[in-house]
């Protein structure tokens, strides 16, 4: 068995390296599974913190968690994260938001016959229901702890430095350090224009809104279900 030197890392270096993964690859991997959900819902740029904040909560749940597992158990966490489990994880939450998306549109649909029906503004309703679909933001959020579970280069230089700290604290500390730079700019790049091109799109395609609801979910269950058979890989 070949030694693993230890690697020493601060919570800057941690924030640096997260700011580094966030600019490249992590914009690419976030971009399939969130673009639907933009796609489905009525959102906008100053609405995009409804879905961004659940699922920017979940990575850095996530990252923060590794870290400390990391510290306190050691290395035993780098294989432990490379496990099929992982995949089904995040398959699954994929899966159960497109399911979430789907309820949440059906819920619109029938508040608004409603408020046709009783005479009053179809948005009052709407802004309700949207309201009472729970399905949503818990699925997002498991959406983001998945997808740090997935192992990737930075993450291994995370995961070796907290265990070298031989400290849960610390280790977590220097897992939420990476979350806060790997979740900074994708995050103004999904608020800013994934959101305003999604908006455009529904805008322009307002006639077609239920068959581009129907797609959406039907793209967010497809690569749910790839993600946990194996055939998509992040």
């Amino acid at each position: 068995m070949i030694p693993i030197e230890p690697v020493t890392l601060s919570f800057g270096a941690a924030i640096l390296l997260g700011l580094s993964f966030g600019a490249g690859p992590c914009n690419v991997a976030c971009l399939p599974y969130l673009t639907p959900v933009f796609l489905a819902t009525d959102t906008n740029m100053r609405s995009s913190w409804r879905i961004l904040l659940p699922f920017s909560l979940g990575r850095l749940c996530g990252y923060a968690a590794l870290g400390a597992v990391a510290g306190w158990a050691g290395l035993l966490v780098q294989d432990w994260i490379g496990e099929s489990w992982v995949r089904w994880v995040l398959g699954g939450v994929t899966m159960l938001l497109a399911l979430g998306i789907l309820l949440r549109s059906r819920s619109n649909k029938h508040a608004a016959c409603h408020s046709m029906e009783r005479s009053q503004p179809p948005e009052a309703s709407l802004s309700v229901s949207r309201k009472n679909c729970p399905l949503m933001p818990t699925a997002l959020f498991g959406l983001g702890a998945g997808m740090a579970l997935n192992p990737c280069a930075p993450l291994t230089t995370i995961i070796l430095a907290s265990a070298t700290t031989a400290s849960a604290i610390a280790g977590l500390s220097l897992g939420f350090g990476f979350a806060l730079g790997a979740i900074f700019i994708p995050t103004l790049v999904l608020a800013t224009g994934v959101a305003h091109f999604s908006e455009q799109v529904r805008t322009h395609l307002k006639n077609w809104r239920s068959i581009l609801e129907i797609v959406s979910v039907a793209m967010l269950f497809t690569l749910g279900l790839g993600t946990a058979m194996g055939w998509i890989t992040l």
